[in-house]
């Protein structure tokens, strides 16, 4: 029986696999032109198995062409001697064992030549390629070199100077013919010094994070193995929370056909999904690892990221810039459609939010008041419902109770304080209560919402900051419009204050029919010291 994997490549004999037919032609279709094909994404997004199955690909149809694949990962602490010693141990060995399939290549001549072969520097590569281009005449060589990251940054300028030499010759039997170069950074990023001239003889390839249609496709192969069916809603959130990332989304299987240990009898259903998503919101695997990690070592991070996804700021997507360039590294932002930074996976956003908000904020005693509730439990109707009406007043009164207190919670942003104040009130209430909170980032709000799920009914939550008036009223229209579009009963919009001189406001109004709870909340209040 097939798995969802997330332990490296995956393989079409053992695991279920997204085939990307149309991504594979378009690859191929550009090795055929002779392009010069750099590809560079985020870690866990599919890259080296799809290059694998390219390769398998061109092996089983194209037999004029000679793949191989060589991996930079283990040159990291090399220098440049070290690197092209090794390498070209690698690249005859990689072409001793393709050609064993290839009988009209003179298999001899080109093994004496193989063994006689010293590269140690990139102009003797060079003049390797040219050479064994001659022996092979009309097969031509492909070389993917995965996880270029690795290659040592002495070598970087004359390997690339090298290939853009190979590229941009005359040779009748160019060698190689095609080149991929695929890694998490790009070249300019590996680029240190800026001492290299443009690699302009690159042509960039995009391999994409799962559509709705892969992650389908994906899903429907494991029903038709086990004939277990899975609600078309379950999969739809999956791709929707996720973004399709491909890690994610095989998690995501994971969990809910093998760790629920679910009969195969009974359909896969939202509650389940809910369990599946507060796994993956609390657990620690590689990819979430690997990706809070390296935001921990730049506070400056933090600072940009929670202002595209919380204050609905205006970033231009410019990966000439430092920050943006690490973050979309990671995977965390991306180019929108008009240009600007955007997050797309609420995971991960959620995932960065819980990292950055503070173990405890040391304002947790004035939750309630001493004739109020004595937890979250009293939020909850005797029947069963939430009262988020009154949770959310509650929190209103609360950050008027704390003052100036908030400023003083430690390690957090001032212009975030509400906010995350706000997410740890939530978080810590609906893990009491057994509900389930999400991130949304709908599409072109610029910023994100709370959902609260509890009993399968929605409770949405959008945040903002006051601007000026005529926004404000702006964003109960969005909320009501999105509130349609999510078929959710109660609507709450907040909008934290942080001017010096604000007032509180709590309101009901209806909007397109719907009910929306306003509140304005005054967020910096003055210190005693400075009261007159």
């Amino acid at each position: 029986m097939k798995s969802f994997g997330t332990f490296g490549p995956v393989f079409p004999d053992k695991n279920y696999v997204v085939s990307r037919h149309d991504e594979l032609r378009d690859f191929i279709n550009r090795v055929k032109q002779g392009r010069y094909i750099v590809l560079f994404a985020p870690r866990q997004t599919g890259k080296t198995t799809f290059f694998k199955n390219a390769i398998t690909r061109l092996n089983a149809h194209e037999t004029d062409y000679l793949p191989i694949q060589l991996n930079f990962e283990r040159f990291v602490d090399s220098n440049a001697d070290r690197f092209y010693d090794i390498l070209g141990k690698d690249i005859c060995g990689e072409i001793n064992s393709a050609i064993m399939d290839q009988d009209e290549l003179p298999k001899d001549q080109i093994s004496k030549f193989l063994n006689s072969v010293s590269i140690t520097d990139h102009i003797s590569m060079s003049d390797f390629f040219y050479d064994f281009g001659k022996l092979i005449k009309s097969i031509r060589l492909v070389i993917i070199f995965d996880e270029f990251d690795g290659i040592p940054p002495d070598a970087l300028r004359g390997f690339l100077h090298a290939l853009r030499h190979i590229y941009l010759s005359n040779a009748k039997h160019r060698c190689p013919h095609s080149v991929g170069i695929v890694g998490v950074k790009n070249i300019t990023q590996l680029n240190y010094d800026r001492s290299i001239s443009p690699f302009n003889i690159q042509d960039e390839f995009k391999l994409s994070n799962f559509t709705l249609e892969q992650v389908q496709e994906l899903f429907a192969q494991y029903t038709d193995e086990v004939r277990q069916e899975i609600d078309t809603n379950v999969i739809g959130a999956i791709h929707k929370h996720s973004a399709g990332q491909p890690f994610l989304v095989n998690r995501f299987g994971q969990i809910l056909t093998e760790e629920l240990k679910l009969p195969t009898s009974e359909i896969i259903q939202m509650d389940h999904f809910n369990v599946a998503y507060k796994q993956l919101l609390n657990e620690s695997n590689t990819n979430v690892s690997h990706l809070t990690g390296n935001l921990r070592k730049d506070p400056r991070l933090e600072k940009f990221l929670m202002g595209i996804a919380l204050n609905g700021e205006n970033r231009r997507f410019n990966l000439d810039n430092e920050i943006i360039s690490e973050l979309a590294t990671y995977g965390i932002i991306a180019e929108d459609e008009n240009g600007l930074c955007a997050v797309h996976n609420p995971i991960y956003l959620q995932r960065v939010i819980q990292l950055f908000q503070p173990l405890i904020n040391g304002l947790e005693d004035q939750y309630f008041t001493e004739d109020g509730p004595h937890d979250f439990r009293e939020f909850v109707t005797a029947g069963g419902q939430l009262q988020m009406h009154t949770l959310i007043e509650n929190f209103s009164n609360f950050i008027t109770r704390a003052g100036f207190r908030i400023l003083q919670v430690p390690e957090t942003p001032q212009e975030f304080v509400g906010q995350y104040l706000l997410f740890g009130y939530l978080d810590e209430y609906v893990n009491l209560i057994g509900a389930t909170m999400f991130l949304e980032i709908p599409t072109g709000r610029g910023r994100a919402d709370l959902i609260v799920v509890h009993k399968r009914r929605k409770y949405i939550i959008e945040t903002k900051i006051w601007r000026n008036e005529k926004s404000y009223q702006l964003g109960k229209k969005q909320l009501a419009a999105y509130m349609k579009n999510e078929k959710a009963q109660e609507g709450y919009y907040i909008v934290f204050d942080y001017r010096e001189k604000s007032i509180s406001k709590a309101e009901t109004d209806t909007v397109d029919g719907l009910g929306i709870h306003s509140y304005v909340i005054p967020v910096l209040q003055e210190r005693p010291s400075q009261r007159s």
